[in-house]
């Protein structure tokens, strides 16, 4: 089966240092090199995609900071495609769906940032257009959220759009039970 991997806003605001920082974003960083590797030692396409704010009331991944870059342990090398986005559907308003398509793609590993926004609001969208969705859950991180006075922390947050996601948008395990599902 045509696989590609798609790394979703693996960028510098989310580790520590960065404007926006992620509970879990470097052990996630880690794995998603892991992820990134293992694609590039077999040859096998990889889409980078990279958050840029529209927003003037942005406070993250403006365009031109090193917030913005994609993190050097996953940067993408010559010739590896970028696509740019704007929202958080990684597919709106993009060329992702053709870039996925030219490659013949019928499912998808997909891993990054936030678990809660980019990565489900892509998951989504790529069950929706009929693709084969395994999301690597130990290479995404997310941060906590509040909501009617209560604040519900990273993990909680993280655990509930895996399983959401699980129930009926992908396949969802660790890198190594991706990687040996790939092998």
């Amino acid at each position: 089966m045509a696989t590609t991997l798609v790394l979703i806003d693996v960028q510098n605001d989310y580790f520590p240092g960065g404007r926006m920082v992620l509970h879990g974003s470097p052990e996630a960083g880690q794995h998603a090199h892991r992820l990134l590797a293992h694609f590039r030692k077999r040859g096998l396409p990889t889409v980078h995609v990279q958050h840029l704010a529209a927003s003037p009331a942005a406070t993250f991944f403006l365009s031109g900071t090193e917030g913005a870059e994609i993190r050097a342990s996953v940067a993408p090398l010559p010739g590896e495609r970028v696509v740019q986005k704007h929202f958080p559907n990684a597919f709106r308003e993009t060329a992702l769906l053709e870039l996925l398509r030219a490659d013949g793609a019928e499912r998808l590993v997909v891993c990054g940032m936030m678990t809660h926004m980019c990565v489900d609001a892509t998951v989504r969208a790529a069950a929706d257009l009929g693709f084969e969705v395994l999301l690597a859950q130990d290479a995404c991180a997310t941060r906590a959220l509040s909501h009617g006075g209560v604040t519900v922390p990273a993990e909680h947050v993280h655990l509930a759009f895996l399983a959401a996601l699980g129930s009926a948008y992908a396949k969802v395990g660790s890198t190594d039970e991706i990687l040996a599902q790939l092998a």
